[in-house]
């Protein structure tokens, strides 16, 4: 049942609203509290404080690594590959992005978001295996 796959999908699409709503709460806060112009931020976000800039990083980081989930869930219902397994990674790659933004907008540890990051990427690559397998 492809529903499987649906759930996740949606929870990764919503996360990333979230962060976008993060984001903006951040860079409107800067404008608030004077730390930043328009002017200053118009050409180069360079300006904005660093929890601005830490959540505008996060932003971008959505449309890296999830390009490749979205790609797989579409794959694997069309080849089929949609059991409890490739369900399981799913979700198991939308909670490391949920904690990857809750570390890169939070302390930024780097050690501890770069491993979180990578159980994600080992979830990539297993479902990637998972949607292999379908088509062999």
């Amino acid at each position: 049942m492809t529903l499987k796959l649906i759930y996740p999908t949606l929870a990764m699409i919503f996360w990333i609203f979230v962060v976008a709503v993060i984001l903006a709460w951040r860079r409107k806060a800067a404008f608030t509290s004077g730390a930043v112009r328009p002017d200053e931020v118009s050409v180069s976000t360079e300006r904005y404080p660093v929890p601005a800039r830490l959540a505008a990083a996060n932003f971008t980081n959505q449309f890296e690594s999830p390009v490749i989930f979205f790609a797989l869930v579409m794959v694997a219902m069309e080849t089929g590959a949609t059991g409890y397994a490739m369900a399981l990674l799913a979700w198991l790659y939308v909670a490391t992005r949920v904690v990857h933004t809750l570390i890169h907008i939070g302390p930024n540890n780097l050690p501890l978001r770069g491993a979180v990051y990578g159980i994600g990427v080992i979830a990539l690559v297993c479902m990637w295996v998972g949607v292999l397998i379908a088509v062999l």
